[in-house]
């Protein structure tokens, strides 16, 4: 199957299980609850959901017991997107080619639906972990739930130093250690909670872990790189916010050139570690290449 094939596959997938999710009757929190679905089914790419499931499926078959977790990670990257473009942070007001949620509904709204979704994010997996019986699966869900939340809070240490650096010249180190807990830190931990859950051995733990910090940290070198040169009517936001924010990419750090070559090695790395996998490591091998490429 190819990859785009893949992907929209999976997509339905994901979509459909998180539908199941929302809040539909009417109740006094009725916006707020069309404010949390407004932004978690406005059309992402649903990357890091998918790598679980891909990941899950290097050990175990049956994708239906890792899906709790593939839903909650979505809903976590949801709330931090909703939080991200508020005016305190990025000041945006795109996001998928629509308004972003403080822009379609207010900035009140918009920061409690990023709350309720991170707190259905973690309802949704323990809810999970109280039907589980067996000792050796709970066992498993209680690491990969605090693997989740663990990344959620680095997530957020990393959003931190990228607020607090603006417009100020930061190093090498800190603009790795920014990227890898904002962007990367959600890409391991959907690799290595999907491991966990498939109670797959240390050594191939410590393998997909490194594959995930690898495209975590090429796709925020992509997005640093279609925030500078991308499309705004493919991209569906604004382009060049970052060089007049002030913000340090690896675009601004490094130029535009060089980040184009750090990218192209880190995808190599990761396509070799895909490929020890043999023929169950082609999506994850065809993944890197897509981050490398896409345009958007």
């Amino acid at each position: 199957m190819e990859l785009k094939e893949e992907l929209s596959k999976y997509r339905e997938i994901i979509d459909t299980e998180l539908a199941k999710y929302l809040t539909k009757e009417k109740c006094p929190e009725q916006i707020l609850n069309e404010a949390m679905e407004y932004s978690l089914m406005a059309g992402g790419k649903r990357i890091r959901p998918i790598l679980m499931l891909k990941v899950y499926q290097l050990f175990r078959e049956e994708i239906e017991k890792v899906m709790s977790y593939a839903c909650a990670m979505e809903m976590i990257h949801n709330f931090s997107l909703i939080h991200d473009d508020l005016p305190g942070i990025d000041d945006d007001d795109f996001r998928h080619g629509k308004l972003t949620n403080h822009k379609k509904y207010n900035e009140a709204t918009a920061i409690l639906a990023g709350d309720g979704l991170l707190n259905l994010a973690y309802g949704t997996m323990t809810r999970d972990l109280i039907d589980t019986n067996n000792m050796e699966e709970q066992k498993n869900k209680i690491k990969a739930i605090n693997e989740i939340i663990t990344a959620t809070q680095r997530m957020i240490a990393g959003e931190y130093v990228d607020t607090e650096y603006e417009g100020k010249a930061i190093s090498s180190d800190y603009l790795e250690y920014m990227h890898k807990n904002k962007t990367g830190a959600l890409f391991i931990a959907s690799a290595r909670s999907a491991a966990i859950l498939a109670n797959a051995n240390e050594a191939e733990l410590e393998k997909i872990t490194k594959y995930a910090e690898i495209i975590g940290l090429t796709f925020q070198i992509k997005d640093d790189i279609l925030s500078a040169v991308g499309d705004e009517n493919i991209l569906g936001k604004q382009v060049g916010n970052d060089a007049e924010r002030g913000k340090c990419t690896y675009v601004t750090k490094y130029g535009l050139e060089k980040a184009k070559k750090m990218l192209e090695e880190l995808t190599k790395e990761a396509v070799e570690i895909a490929e020890t996998y043999e023929e169950k490591g082609e999506f994850l091998k065809e993944l890197a290449i897509y981050i490398k490429i896409r345009n958007k």
